[in-house]
């Protein structure tokens, strides 16, 4: 087999048996004045260009519903604007939304007091930025340990703590060297430790890779899959790139104008856009790549031998390619030990051939 290809996203071990570990419906933020009086309104449902001219104010999400399961990584992408930022920042009440529910362990975020919200970010949920944000004049266990000390925790206990995380991200050998003498990858693993550090629930991660260089970025991105396999965090991930959306999503949310226009698996989203916004984003992704063999594979016939090559249904045509080369015989795509369904080298052959149309 072939090793897995660039945007096939690694499978995490999601708990889909009790509740989301996230839970928003009707989520609404609107900046302006007398914003709360748009809800339900038909001026809220304007294009932003019209509803500024009129009432002054401006949407950016926009009557939004979702769930995010333990253990899932579930990423939210749009352009520039498509109110992607401010949607994860409302989950914690960094911006406050303007109506809607929101429950994190099962927990009422919009009903919390101060102290309930406090508590809630040092405990339950950890954010990475963009821009890291990391103490100049400390040391880079010290950074690391911050929210530990701020939560009181002794200076022994937390250095210990900072230092199994640095282990976890590889940065163990510059644990007494400050910022500004790391690269910029380093650092953004230096946040990245300091979100590990209180062993949060949920991860938020805001676009915190956009300003690194390509390869670095890369390894970024790797390493936060590495870590949410090792750890099993639940994450939720902002991005405008496709690539690394289908990479690290188990689920993606792509927003425009405030609102999620498709939500779904990276299968889904490549497969079947819900419209030309989304077409247009998936049109330059080699389908094969993302596509796996659930998408092409047939059901057996009565009484049709199943004796061709048994490969999981999960796996992508991409990499189903050296195994029908190798055989006469259809593939039986496998699922739960069952095969579920045979793909033959026509289908292959046609779902390749229709990534140039």
């Amino acid at each position: 087999m072939t090793s897995a290809p660039t945007l096939e996203p690694t499978q995490h071990r999601i708990d889909r048996t009790g509740t989301p570990i996230i839970r928003t419906s009707g989520v609404w933020k609107i900046f302006g004045p007398h914003a709360e009086r748009l809800i339900g309104s038909e001026d809220a449902y304007l294009p932003r260009g019209k509803l500024r001219e009129k009432t002054g104010c401006v949407v950016a999400v926009r009557d939004v519903a979702l769930d995010v399961w333990p253990g899932e990584v579930f990423v939210v992408m749009g352009l520039s604007g498509s109110g992607k930022s401010t949607l994860v920042r409302t989950l914690i009440r960094l911006i406050e939304p303007t109506a809607g529910q929101i429950e994190i362990g099962g927990r009422d975020v919009t009903a919390a007091g101060a102290a309930e919200l406090r508590e809630l970010r040092r405990n339950s949920v950890s954010m990475v930025f963009q821009h890291f944000g990391l103490l100049a004049h400390r040391r880079v266990i010290d950074n690391v340990a911050f929210g530990l000390e701020v939560k009181g925790v002794s200076k022994a206990e937390r250095h210990a703590r900072a230092r199994e995380v640095l282990e976890l991200v590889g940065l163990e050998d510059v644990a007494n060297q400050f910022p500004d003498q790391l690269s910029g990858g380093m650092q953004q693993r230096v946040g990245v430790a300091r979100a590990f550090a209180g062993n949060p629930e949920v991860m938020l991660y805001d676009e915190p890779f956009s300003a690194l260089d390509p390869l670095i970025r890369r390894d970024m991105q790797d390493e936060v899959s590495r870590l949410q396999v090792e750890t099993g965090k639940t994450m939720v991930f902002i991005t405008h790139d496709l690539a690394e959306a289908l990479r690290l999503g188990d689920r993606i949310a792509i927003m425009r104008d405030g609102a999620i226009v498709q939500l779904g698996t990276p299968e889904e989203i490549v497969g079947a856009p819900a419209d030309e916004y989304v077409q247009n984003f998936v049109r330059d992704v080699p389908r094969s790549h993302v596509l796996t063999l659930r998408w092409i594979m047939r059901e057996p016939k009565p009484g049709e031998p199943l004796d061709g090559p048994h490969i999981d249904a999960t796996t992508t045509i991409r990499n189903a390619v050296p195994v029908l080369a190798a055989s006469e015989k259809d593939v039986c795509a496998v699922e739960g030990g069952k095969v579920v369904g045979l793909v033959d080298r026509v289908a292959v052959l046609n779902a390749i051939a229709a990534e140039d149309d």
